[in-house]
């Protein structure tokens, strides 16, 4: 297996670049039985989840990773569990938001394919 830090890293960079350029080209990450949370609302199917991530109310967002840690997540296959966190700047506006995100990948052919993708804002007390 590659090494885990390299593929988490790789996968965000792709993630989060086609994210923030064209979030309908992240379709071919998802299959129909992979599920998002989403502010704790599931979507499940790429269909759905793309609907979901090119419906929501912004014209234009980047992402800024701060951390990034990854784990296998199976003994039987090589799979990972990948923990972002990061900034969001929504439509250019001065005041960043927290966020994380976790997914679960999945070895497919020679690449992986996202199972379990859950995402929150993280809001101060």
């Amino acid at each position: 297996m590659a090494d885990i830090n390299t593929i988490a890293q790789q996968f965000t960079t792709f993630y989060y670049n086609t994210f923030d350029a064209d979030r309908a080209q992240l379709a071919s990450l998802y299959r129909p039985t992979s599920m998002l949370t989403f502010e704790g609302a599931q979507f499940q199917g790429a269909a759905n989840i793309i609907e979901k991530l090119t419906t929501l109310p912004f014209a234009k967002v980047q992402h800024k990773i701060t951390t990034l840690d990854a784990q296998p997540s199976s003994q039987t296959i090589a799979s990972l569990l990948v923990s972002v966190t990061g900034l969001l700047v929504v439509d250019d506006s001065p005041n960043p938001l927290q966020f994380s995100q976790v997914f679960q990948l999945i070895p497919e052919g020679g690449s992986y394919y996202v199972f379990n993708d859950v995402f929150r804002l993280n809001y101060g007390a």
